[in-house]
């Protein structure tokens, strides 16, 4: 018997398209710093634990299933889980880090990172909707 949790079967779309969301924002986070073109591997320390936070996010809110990549998106559940994201990766990159939680850089990050996220999930469905 095969238990069906919230990870047990994700889009390779919506997966494949978070991720190069949060890569996006990452990369923009490190080039308003004007640190993109030198930060290399560095960036990994952002990325990673973004990219982990909005998973742990985003599964329970049923956010990663086939079957939410075949419908509208949910404005309110992918700001919730963008929101949601933020402090934990901020958390993630301090532990990682050894060093404390900037409360502006979770507002940023949250800011950023769930429109960013909103708004790559609407060009999708909306491509979807047209090509049928």
């Amino acid at each position: 018997m095969t238990q069906n949790t919230a990870f047990s079967r994700l889009s390779p779309v919506l997966l494949t398209g978070d991720t190069v969301t949060l890569a996006v924002v990452t990369i923009f986070g490190f080039a308003t710093h004007g640190e993109a073109a030198t930060a290399g591997l560095r960036m990994a320390t952002t990325f990673l634990p973004l990219l982990v936070a909005w998973l742990l996010a985003a599964a329970p809110l049923d956010l990663l299933s086939p079957q939410a990549a075949r419908r509208r998106p949910s404005l309110l559940r992918l700001l919730w889980a963008g929101l949601l994201a933020a402090p934990l990766a901020a958390w993630l990159r301090a532990l990682w880090l050894g060093h404390a939680v900037v409360p502006i850089f979770v507002a940023v990050l949250g800011g950023v990172g769930a429109p960013a996220l909103v708004a790559w999930r609407y060009l999708w469905w909306w491509w979807r909707a047209r090509r049928k």
